[in-house]
């Protein structure tokens, strides 16, 4: 006798937070979804990263966020519903789901070229949470079979604001520290080739 396959993963627990501004999100339909993209941060804190999800850049009146933030604890929130284009990752948007993971990055000299390290260890509870996370996105979202990390969609390089002669990665995240491989090997989700 075979013994009894293991017990399905708990769903996570996420609370919900949405933006003030979320209704006037750009709606879509579920079925376009078909990436994640890993971002972190490069905030202090949760705090933080909610005050500067609600300020309004944009003339639609929303501004940058993610749909669901991980704090290091693991606690998710989700600020943007999963049929709701958030603001994440320039050109993907559309079909992506952003997952933003609390961590400090390279804030607060984040295009400084002195300060480019990404130093942060990202904690076991956050990696859980988002495996947790991930498994459950992957089994109610018809399309999603594609992860990428922001620095893998978002390659520009910029002027250092230290010295305009240099330039630097406009986004590094998640980062050096974030676990792909653990990630890769715990979700059903493939990484989005590079281009």
């Amino acid at each position: 006798m075979s013994p009894p396959p293991p017990p399905a993963p708990r769903p996570p627990s996420i609370v919900d937070a949405p933006l003030p501004y979320v209704a006037l999100l750009e709606p879509r339909p579920l079925d376009q979804v078909d990436l994640v993209v890993i971002h972190c941060t490069e905030l202090p804190d949760l705090a933080t990263a909610r005050e500067y999800g609600e300020r309004v850049i944009y003339p639609s009146g929303t501004g940058n966020s993610g749909h669901y933030y991980i704090d290091r604890d693991g606690s998710i929130l989700r600020y943007v519903p999963d049929d709701r284009s958030a603001h994440h990752v320039r050109g993907h948007n559309a079909r992506a789901i952003g997952i933003e993971l609390v961590n400090t990055g390279r804030w607060p000299h984040w295009l400084d070229s002195r300060h480019q390290a990404m130093d942060e260890p990202y904690p076991d509870a956050q990696v859980e949470a988002l495996l947790a996370l991930l498994q459950a996105l992957a089994a109610t979202l018809p399309s999603l079979r594609h992860i990428a990390g922001h620095e893998d969609l978002d390659r520009e390089r910029v002027p250092a604001s230290d010295d305009p002669a240099v330039l630097v990665q406009r986004k590094l995240d998640p980062g050096p520290r974030f676990p792909w491989a653990r990630v890769l090997a715990h979700t059903p989700l493939q990484r989005l080739p590079l281009l």
